[in-house]
């Protein structure tokens, strides 16, 4: 199977990282891959942050908090000329 990349930039990081491995080209790129595919697996969501850091700190929402808010609200966040 062939891989054909003509990016600049993707061929300078990947003779980059091949070197700094101590590997060939293919090797590299296996490696990066490998790696990469395993850190998006391994990410926390959004959620799962917010949850993580509301345990640790000891924070509780309320049933409100899960209300959306009104549109007047990001009206004003975003500066709308119509809001009051």
């Amino acid at each position: 199977m062939t891989i054909n990349v003509n990016n600049p930039e993707a061929d300078a990081l990947t003779r980059k990282f091949a070197k700094l491995a101590g590997v060939g080209i293919t090797e590299a790129i296996v490696i990066a891959m490998r790696e990469a595919i395993e850190r998006r697996r391994g990410a926390e969501t959004p959620l799962q942050t917010a949850a993580r850091l509301r345990a640790k700190y000891g924070v509780t929402l309320s049933e409100r908090a899960s209300e959306p808010l009104p549109k007047a609200v990001f009206d004003e966040m975003w500066g709308d000329p119509g809001c009051s």
